[in-house]
């Protein structure tokens, strides 16, 4: 027990050492040697809506039952996409759920000659697409508690269904923030999904200016990431307005990371044929450690994570330029 009397200098000190020994402890980016993920494609059907949504999943190593991220593939992606994040989150013992939404998926660009692509992309970019995720969303984590209780499924006892992550990138980003307390429209229309947890959002964006009036029923903790270049060709969507939705939160448990220079595509596998900067390598380092950390504090309860995520963690990986806030 500390005396009262102990030296204030000495307290600081004593904190000090006991963060910089945390954050030796902790690396988000360590995986087990010699780990190699293990993937499985399904197919949600959604009778109602005579819908199916494609699934790949990302399984960690032995048969334990772990925690459950969502993952949303921007406008005309597919659940091929971003397969840094599944295969470092599966790694860490987590089951990553890549969804693929019909309408806003590949099939929007494929087999249209060069000029129609945007063309098709921008008119795909639609409310009636956005609702159709956001059922996806709720559809699809249905299905995942009855494969979980499947004596037949090769996901039986596999899901920690309490502690479930919603990711996205881009149109996949706005789908996040739907299920994830964002209201929208004079309607204050709500889409949350209580079962979601914690929600990383990469690329996050909004059709109208945010305002507190928009964000004050986010109750989770949130995570945005974007960059200084940070522009959607569809949506005419820039930096400055992606920063607006931090700003919007409410405090607790929000972060925000900014990586300098880097563009939209950043969030994804490769560079897109529009990009202009070329890629930074500790980009895809910052992210994988910072999302790790993320779900390790909030959907594991991990203490060393949350005391590396709100100490000086982040700085150890960051480049100078990068920026990092919390509230």
């Amino acid at each position: 027990m500390l005396s009262k009397r102990m030296n204030p200098f000495l307290i600081l000190l004593l904190f000090l050492s006991i963060n910089t020994f945390i954050t030796a402890q902790y690396n988000p980016l360590a995986i087990p040697a010699g780990f190699k993920s293990n993937t499985i494609d399904l197919t949600v059907k959604d009778d109602a809506r005579k819908r199916e949504i494609p699934l790949r999943i990302y399984l960690p190593e032995g048969n334990e039952k772990a925690p459950v991220i969502l993952f949303s593939h921007g406008l005309g992606g597919s659940r091929e996409g971003s397969v840094f994040l599944g295969r470092h989150w599966s790694a860490r013992g987590y089951i990553a759920v890549f969804l693929q939404h019909p309408g806003s998926d590949e099939s929007v660009w494929k087999d249209k000659r060069p000029l129609q692509k945007f063309a098709a992309m921008k008119k795909a970019a639609n409310v009636e697409n956005f609702l159709l995720r956001i059922k996806d969303v709720s559809v699809v984590l249905n299905q995942l508690e009855k494969w979980n209780a499947d004596e037949k499924s090769v996901l039986k006892g596999r899901l920690d269904m309490e502690h479930v992550g919603m990711s996205g990138h881009s149109f996949g980003a706005i789908t996040t923030q739907g299920v994830s307390g964002q209201k929208f429209d004079k309607t204050n229309i709500s889409f949350t999904d209580t079962r979601i947890k914690a929600s990383l959002i990469l690329s996050p964006g909004a059709s109208a200016k945010p305002n507190e009036e928009t964000f004050k029923y986010v109750k989770i903790p949130w995570m945005l990431m974007t960059g200084t270049k940070d522009v959607s060709p569809i949506g005419d969507i820039d930096f400055e307005d992606r920063l607006e939705v931090f700003k919007a939160l409410p405090p607790g448990n929000k972060y925000l990371l900014i990586l300098n220079n880097a563009e939209h595509s950043v969030f994804t596998d490769r560079a897109l044929p529009q990009d202009k900067e070329p890629r930074n390598p500790n980009h895809h380092k910052s992210i994988l450690a910072l999302s790790t950390a993320f779900w390790d504090s909030y959907l594991k309860n991990d203490l060393q994570a949350k005391l590396w995520l709100d100490g000086n963690g982040p700085q150890t990986i960051l480049e100078p330029n990068d920026k990092w806030e919390k509230k």
